[in-house]
């Protein structure tokens, strides 16, 4: 029975790890498109825009408007790249599921095992996966939406851009509360689940216990849903959640239960 179970975990870990590259990859579509979209939205090229559509308008249909027919295009393809990533997430959270009920089937360790991996999993792709979009636009008359300003951004890619702005501070606190300390803990719940007869794994759990108190790994996934919040009321700005965030957000909760699990683990090996 129990390698049966295991055979199964990891067959679930691996379809994991392909629902999480493929909605990886349509969100990376999705922002690239959005990207190629706004750049059709300038000043410039929205005064040319208008005038192509005058000379369509004015000349029955025998002028053909081709930046009409591109932007409807990209538009076409932004939405199917969205609906992916989003579906590819909806599959990626109910195998979550799945593995937290594993909790019922296997024994505390191979929970631990199994679940700190899905973590570790859930993480990666939590840091690499565009987090928010975030668009400076103004309607303007007779030319329409104009965009000023585009950018869609993961946690990685947000801390490489505050080490290019020489926010060193900033940048270090976001690589170090956000990156660093959720990968070492995350790799000390796969340490504890195989040598927990180890005298140093309570050192382990307790110098994270400590550590934790100060993790910014729930404060970042609040502080994303406030600017978000904030920023979408503008009439000049719009953000837009991308699923990255969602991975974070599967991953906080997956942390915080594995740790819980840990810990009962740890009683019923000094109760033995």
């Amino acid at each position: 029975m129990k390698t049966i179970s295991y055979t199964l975990l990891s067959i679930l870990l691996l379809i994991l790890f392909y629902l999480g590259l493929q909605a990886h990859l349509e969100a990376k579509k999705y922002e690239a498109v959005s990207a190629d979209i706004v750049s059709h939205l300038t000043l410039e090229d929205q005064a040319r825009y208008q005038m192509n559509a005058l000379l369509e308008e004015y000349s029955l249909g025998y002028f053909e408007h081709e930046a009409r027919i591109e932007i409807e295009r990209l538009l076409k393809e932004q939405a199917f790249h969205k609906h992916e990533a989003q579906r590819f997430t909806r599959y990626f959270m109910s195998l979550i599921l799945l593995l937290l009920g594993s909790y019922f089937i296997v024994n505390i360790t191979a929970f631990t095992f199994f679940g700190a991996l899905g973590a570790l999993i859930t993480l990666f792709f939590g840091l690499i996966t565009p987090v928010l979009m975030l668009t400076i636009h103004k309607e303007v008359e007779y030319l329409g939406d104009i965009v000023f300003s585009f950018e869609s951004k993961g946690v990685l890619g947000s801390v490489m851009k505050l080490f290019e702005g020489d926010n060193l501070v900033i940048g270090l606190v976001i690589l170090l509360f956000s990156i660093l300390i959720p990968l070492l803990k995350t790799l000390s719940l796969l340490y504890i689940s195989l040598f927990i007869k180890n005298s140093f794994t309570q050192k382990i759990v307790t110098f994270f216990k400590v550590i934790g108190k100060w993790s910014m790994v729930d404060v970042f996934v609040v502080a994303t849903f406030l600017v978000f919040m904030s920023t979408n009321n503008s009439e000049m700005s719009r953000a837009e959640v991308e699923v990255g965030l969602y991975f974070f957000l599967a991953y906080v909760i997956l942390s915080i239960l594995l740790s819980i699990g840990s810990d009962k683990m740890l009683k019923e090996f000094k109760n033995d």
